[in-house]
């Protein structure tokens, strides 16, 4: 599954001329998987950081209280140094995030007025921008958050702990790898198991 996510993550970064090695990130509903790869998987990690399971575990509260925001990161912290210990960060060239927590993220920073996969897919963003993102949509309220013209009613009540699970990761890559964008891909798991059969032999 890994490759699959990975190859389906980093299918057209080679055309944008993007080196590697990438460091792809799928943030799920339960959890979190980092690989680490440039033409193949060469580290793989799932941790139990998704969004909804952060959400329920810490996120109670409309909006998020600072306490409990204290406590879901150093839970996000510990599982980043647990995946950290199977999958180098240093080194990194392009940080790569999928699934619906980074792509609303990107959809917040580009300000877009309706969900738009196609400016979403591929698009770069400066750090200090998806950072402040992150930092807005874990702030809202419910009511403020399902205002939101590009939000997915299914999102709503998990964002806030995708965007801080997302903002953890983002600032770590930043620590060791010194990155200053961020890549999101639309494509996922699916689109891999799509590449790996367009790539058999007849």
């Amino acid at each position: 599954e890994a490759s699959l996510s990975f190859a389906g993550a980093t299918g057209g970064l080679a055309a944008q001329g993007v080196p590697g090695p990438y460091l792809v990130v799928d943030l799920g509903g339960g959890s979190t998987e980092l690989v680490r790869g440039t033409d193949h998987v060469e580290a793989a990690r799932s941790v139990d950081i998704g969004c909804v399971r952060m959400t329920e575990r810490h996120l109670v509260s409309d909006p998020p209280t600072a306490d409990e925001i204290t406590a879901a990161t150093r839970d996000i912290d510990a599982a980043l140094d647990v995946a950290e210990s199977t999958v180098p960060l240093e080194g990194v060239s392009a940080l790569v995030g999928l699934a619906g927590s980074v792509t609303t993220n990107t959809a917040h920073l580009l300000r877009l007025t309706a969900y738009d996969p196609e400016r979403i897919h591929l698009s770069h963003a400066p750090v200090a921008d998806v950072l402040a993102a992150c930092d807005d949509l874990l702030a809202m309220t419910r009511a403020d958050r399902a205002a939101l013209p590009y939000m997915h009613p299914g999102r709503v009540d998990v964002i806030g702990a995708g965007a801080l699970v997302w903002r953890r990761v983002v600032a770590r890559v930043v620590d060791r790898a010194g990155i200053v964008e961020v890549i999101t891909s639309e494509h996922d798991i699916l689109d891999g198991i799509a590449l790996s059969v367009a790539r058999r032999p007849c």
